[in-house]
């Protein structure tokens, strides 16, 4: 049944305009309770209408719009106010035909009319009578109509199955409206008062919602207790129907009723802090707050944690301590990239092309760059690798960090750990502290604003640790490709996904990382450039670069590959390119000043004037010696800042056998010095010299080059050579120099950075250099132009290292 009240109830009109139209006489007919008595004519205008059936005894208000209805209404208000209503078959018809129209209708009572502005007519109807169409006889400007009146059969007495259609028919619509939750009481008074089952059936019918066809179905059926089983019907399906709108209204209104009972709550409580004079534009802010936290696409764990402080803090004064707390942590969450990553770009010939274009050689460092690419195009699920660059400062290892982002068309981010020694750092802050902040793992994601950035943990070699805790330690977590899915911040305290960050350390020395903090990752050596290499890297990238840092075009300087190679050799003397970009910086300075000065270019930069820029040059090519003195050898170490080459002496001298050691050395090479005395003295007898030396003589073993501390497992062989060369007074050949360990049968032991110590002997301008035979391996490493420049021996036992420095017995001479 509709919400509305029963039609049989009059609606009043309380609207008041002079154009109204008040019917007051009444037909003489119309307070005879028998319908068949009312003086109903023949001949009565049509009022056609599109969407509504009209039954009898049913009141209802009427809007007229269309011409031919207009003048029907007119008609029927100039003769007795007598109107046939009938429904059109199809509604979106305007000018509907006789064929159109359903044939069987009501005959109603126009009570009360209005004009309205618009030019329509609102009409008051009243249903008096069934009939039927007999024939139309007039279709212009109005359809007038012939008619047959449909006569209510007569039933005297009422068996069991009309006085059960009849209670059905009550108990349904009562029932239909409880579940509607519309008040019966009144309703259920006007239906209980009409016993006629036709009566009953009309007024129940005119109040349900039907299609037209339907309610057309119901009006055209004459026998009444047939009527009422129609109507008992379609009761019935309105009463599942009202059933299951009730319980899906219940189920919906159980999730909702939470979430108002919050709401309301928490519109009095805003209400009631406002009249404290407590809230102002906090709660602007926490209904903000609470927008943002819904569009950041927090997990579902951290969202509710998100939710648990919102409340906490809209319950605060705003003024309280805890609440600036809270809110820059909610900011935090609503800032952090939870579901925004960058689109990797997967071709690889355009990645290789960037990687060629930044950077020149580091051939192997590309290709790895490239793998990672080429199974993340095949598996984008995977998991982003750890990689760790390896080598001297300046050889580009930030920089090559910048051009994988770019290949990979993610976002860059760098933290240094150098010097870093307290875990929360790493780690965060826990909230309980003042000033806490998150750690600078999620600080940089925050930077970055995508979650899955290139991410660059810069000097990772230089942690430190005391008693605020141990950050290598913390580092664990974040760069286990296995943990770092779920990594917890102390700050945050909810679990952030680092697992398609893609991680890259660098290094000057492995050493002083931890093994555990070692063993997570790729380990790649960057050891240093040749000089042809430092000259293309110098023409290609640093002096462009300065060139456009000092203001200047190329045409204003002219400098050739010659002059380049004497910066280099006779200005700089390192693995990387630091210092050779400097030079190059202060050429273009003083360029930069005589352009500004307005002298004309092209300024030339040659061998002759390159004095003039860079002043005497820092380091000369000293004449090598052919022989070294007595006690003096050549040899080979590797420093956090690249190769270089020492001379290593030994002094014999009267005394009483103590072993003197003298140059920073640590403890590998002390204990070097003592395998090299030690077996030296087993080869006392072979050699000529006193096998009691190390009784009656001190030994002085000297590394010069200044304070630089040297500690690494490589000058066995330099030192025994060194000691030998002392002990028989022997020279040694100036041009070769030697790297590699010794036991104390003699045997020696592979070391590493071959490629550094080469580079270093091929820039101190050696022609030889002597290495354990079980490193010839590491020569595959070693450009092929680079190999070209100097010879290469190996050897496997000390004394062949003396047999090619050409170290004879004393007897023997």
């Amino acid at each position: 049944m509709s919400d509305e009240k029963i039609h049989q109830t009059e609606i009043q009109d309380t609207q008041e305009d002079p154009k109204e139209i008040e019917l007051n006489q009444q037909p003489e007919s119309e307070n005879k309770e028998e319908t068949g008595g009312l003086d109903i004519p023949e001949k009565m205008p049509l009022l056609v209408v599109r969407d509504i059936t009209i039954f009898n005894y049913m009141i209802l208000p009427l809007f007229v719009g269309r011409e031919k209805s207009v003048h029907a209404v007119d008609a029927a208000l100039n003769q007795n106010r007598y109107i046939l209503v009938c429904a059109q078959k199809d509604e979106k018809i305007d000018d509907p035909t006789p064929n159109d129209i359903y044939h069987t209708g009501t005959v109603a009572l126009i009570m009360r009319m209005l004009k309205m502005p618009d030019g329509r007519l609102k009409v008051l109807i009243q249903g008096i009578q069934r009939a039927k169409i007999k024939e139309f006889t007039r279709e212009d400007p109005f359809y007038e109509v012939k008619i047959d009146l449909i006569q209510e059969k007569d039933i005297t007495e009422y068996g069991p199955e009309v006085e059960a259609l009849i209670r059905a028919a009550r108990e349904q619509s009562e029932k239909i409206l409880n579940l509607k939750s519309i008040d019966s009481s009144e309703i259920m008074a006007v239906l209980n008062s009409v016993d006629e089952p036709g009566r009953l059936a009309d007024l129940i019918a005119s109040n349900l919602r039907m299609k037209p066809e339907e309610a057309q179905k119901i009006l055209e059926c004459e026998d009444p207790i047939e009527r009422l089983k129609l109507v008992n019907q379609k009761l019935a399906k309105e009463v599942e129907v009202a059933t299951m709108q009730a319980k899906i209204q219940s189920m919906a209104k159980e999730g909702m009723d939470k979430a108002q009972r919050e709401f309301f709550l928490r519109e009095q409580l805003k209400a009631i802090r406002k009249e404290l004079g407590e809230l102002g534009e906090e709660g602007d802010e926490i209904e903000e707050l609470r927008k943002a936290l819904k569009k950041a696409g927090l997990p579902k764990k951290v969202f509710k944690e998100a939710e648990k402080q919102l409340n906490r803090l809209s319950s605060m004064h705003p003024e309280a301590a805890e609440a600036t707390v809270i809110r820059t942590y909610l900011e935090w969450l609503v800032e952090l990239p939870w579901k925004k990553a960058t689109k990797d770009r997967l071709d690889i010939k355009e990645a290789e092309k960037i990687l060629n274009e930044d950077h020149y050689d580091l051939d192997k460092v590309k290709e790895r760059i490239l793998e990672y690419l080429s199974v993340r195009k095949l598996n984008p699920k995977m998991k982003g690798p750890i990689l760790c660059f390896v080598g001297p400062p300046g050889v580009g290892k930030t920089s090559l960090g910048k051009s994988i982002a770019r290949a990979l068309n993610r976002k860059f981010v760098r933290m240094s750990l150098g010097g870093m020694r307290d875990e929360a750092e790493i780690r965060g802050h826990r909230r309980t502290y003042i000033g806490s902040m998150p750690g600078r793992i999620i600080q940089g994601i925050k930077e970055a604003g995508s979650k899955n950035p290139v991410f660059m943990l810069d000097e990772i070699d230089k942690l430190g640790n005391d008693f605020r805790g141990d950050p290598a330690s913390a580092l664990l977590e974040v760069l286990d490709p296995e943990q770092n899915n779920s990594f917890t911040d102390h700050y945050l305290n909810v679990p952030f996904d680092l697992s398609k960050v893609m991680f890259i350390c660098t290094a000057n020395m492995l050493d002083t990382i931890p093994s555990a903090l070692l063993d997570r990752m790729e380990v790649i050596r960057i050891p240093g450039y040749t000089e042809q290499e430092k000259v293309k890297i110098a023409e290609k990238y640093l002096l462009p670069r300065q060139i456009k840092e000092n203001g200047l075009q190329p045409k204003d300087i002219q400098i050739s590959s010659k002059t380049i190679l004497k910066v280099i050799r006779e200005y700089t003397r390192e693995a990387g390119l630091r210092n050779l970009e400097r030079e190059l910086g202060a050429i273009c300075r003083k360029i930069a000043r005589k352009v500004a000065e307005g002298q004309k270019g092209p300024f030339r930069v040659t061998t002759q004037n390159l004095h003039k820029f860079l002043g005497v040059p820092k380091f000369l090519n000293e004449e090598k010696e052919k022989e070294l003195p007595p006690g003096v050898a050549l040899g080979l170490a590797w420093t956090p800042v690249g190769g270089e080459v020492l001379n290593i002496e030994v002094s014999v001298l009267p005394g009483k056998g103590k072993l003197l050691l003298t140059g920073q050395l640590g403890d590998i090479m002390k204990e070097s010095a003592q395998a090299a005395l030690s077996y030296a003295r087993t080869k006392a007898k072979d050699f000529g010299f006193e096998e009691d030396f190390a009784e009656k003589k001190d030994i002085h073993i000297h590394v010069p080059a200044g304070a630089t501390p040297k500690d690494e497992p490589s000058a066995g062989v330099t030192i025994s050579a060194a000691l030998m060369s002392a002990l028989t007074e022997q020279s040694l050949p100036g041009d070769i120099a030697m790297t590699g360990e010794i036991t104390l049968r003699g045997r020696v032991l592979p070391v590493g950075g071959i490629k550094e110590k080469i580079l270093a002997a091929v820039t101190y301008g050696l022609s030889t250099v002597v290495i354990p035979k079980q490193n010839l391996k590491d020569l595959q490493e070693i450009p092929k132009d680079l190999r070209k420049k100097i010879k290469i021996e190996t050897i496997e036992h000390v004394e062949d290292l003396w047999n090619k420095l050409g170290l004879k017995p004393i007897n023997k001479k």
